[in-house]
């Protein structure tokens, strides 16, 4: 499972720069493999409770039962593999373990799935029109590539400095803060609003300030030059959040057996997770990215940093909440955005409709698969 992700989920963060000719396929996979392995393990928790727990009520989800929802998910995705329509990891996920849940006689946990519907429903319209809106500003003749790029750097640069690690130590939280961890060895100072300290806001501004200092020297210097320097970056970081969301996918279905019934910690399943997603991310994601990079949208590099700055917000964000997301439709959305910025003509309407009927389909015909698979390997092992 952790290895179709790694080719199918985890290629999207890097389709805009390949379609800005940014960097070669086969290097984006590469990096890919590296970067998300190292999310998958240092940001993968949250979602692996979320998927082996939280999805539904009443009952543990046992090894025959997450056996057939794992065969169930990575099928779906194999399929987007070899049609070349990338399949939402989360959609297969979710609902081929609402399928076994259901198969082992648990109850639908209603609450989560009106939380994940609705964070689902947003994120298309939070991707795209973020993108759009960052791709007409980046094109305003009003505003100079040297102020505007390195203005959304710093953005950006604020952001990474509050995204949860588990690498870093935090008095009361399993996962800290980089602006967290440093305010702390310089002093807090006083608490303003939600437990955030003077010293968090003055660190976050400091990061934000570092990263524009240094897009804007790389822009006077060439602005072709460090805008594609901006968009490598933006592809790293968004293929590090990827491994974060996805890993939790193929991992939390085991969560019941590794914690409870092997009584293993966390970091062993995580472990195993992230050399799946590596596997992957190096064998089989140059497939997915040429299709998402070239079919969709022929995006040019500053609507390409429009795609992908979203689809980072918005994937740190699931994380932190502890939602299955799809990073196809986060980046996919966003490459759509940034494309009708400048005009339809350079996006497949046709493939689009036909990816988003195709998604649908899969989150209600992994419910149905995983519920009969579950019974049928039931009746086969005598369970």
């Amino acid at each position: 499972m952790a290895w179709v992700l790694g080719a199918n989920s985890n290629s999207p963060p890097f389709a805009p720069a390949i379609g800005a000719n940014a960097i070669s396929t086969m290097r984006a996979a590469f990096v890919i493999g590296i970067l998300a392995a190292a999310g998958a393990l240092m940001q993968g928790g949250s979602i692996s409770e979320t998927v082996g727990a939280d999805l539904i009520d009443g009952v543990a989800i046992t090894p025959l039962a997450a056996t057939a929802g794992l065969l169930t998910a990575a099928g779906f995705m194999a399929i987007g593999i070899y049609t070349r329509y990338p399949i939402p990891a989360a959609f297969a996920t979710t609902g081929a373990m609402v399928g076994v849940g259901l198969s082992l006689g648990g109850d639908p946990a209603m609450a989560t799935y009106q939380r994940l519907g609705t964070f689902w429903i947003m994120v298309p319209f939070m991707s795209g029109g973020l993108a759009y809106a960052t791709a007409v500003t980046l094109r305003r003749d009003d505003i100079p590539e040297t102020i505007g790029v390195p203005l959304l750097a710093g953005i950006v640069g604020a952001i990474v400095a509050n995204i949860r690690l588990g690498v870093i130590p935090d008095p009361v939280a399993d996962q800290g803060t980089l602006a967290r961890f440093v305010s702390q060895q310089i002093g807090p100072g006083p608490t303003l609003v939600a437990g955030v300290t003077v010293g968090v806001v003055i660190v976050t501004i400091l990061f934000g300030v570092l990263w524009f200092y240094w897009v804007r020297t790389q822009v006077l210097e060439s602005v072709e030059t460090g805008i594609r320097s901006f968009l490598l970056v933006l592809g790293g970081i968004v293929a590090f959040s990827s491994g974060g969301s996805q890993v939790g996918l193929a991992t939390g279905p085991l969560e019941n057996l590794f914690r409870v019934e092997l009584g293993l910690p966390g970091i062993v399943l995580l472990s195993i997770g992230a050399t799946g997603i590596l596997a992957g991310a190096w064998m089989a994601a140059p497939r997915l990215l040429q299709a998402t990079s070239r079919e969709y949208a022929q995006l040019g590099v500053r609507r390409s940093i429009a795609a992908l700055v979203p689809g980072f917000i918005i994937a740190q964000l699931a994380i932190a909440l502890g939602i299955p997301i799809s990073l196809n439709n986060i980046i996919l959305s966003g490459v759509i955005g940034g494309g009708l910025a400048a005009g339809s003509a350079g996006v497949s309407r046709r493939k689009i409709g036909f990816t988003i009927t195709f998604w649908l389909f899969t989150l209600g015909s992994s419910i149905a698969v995983g519920y009969g698979l579950y019974q049928l390997l039931a009746f086969v092992m005598g369970g």
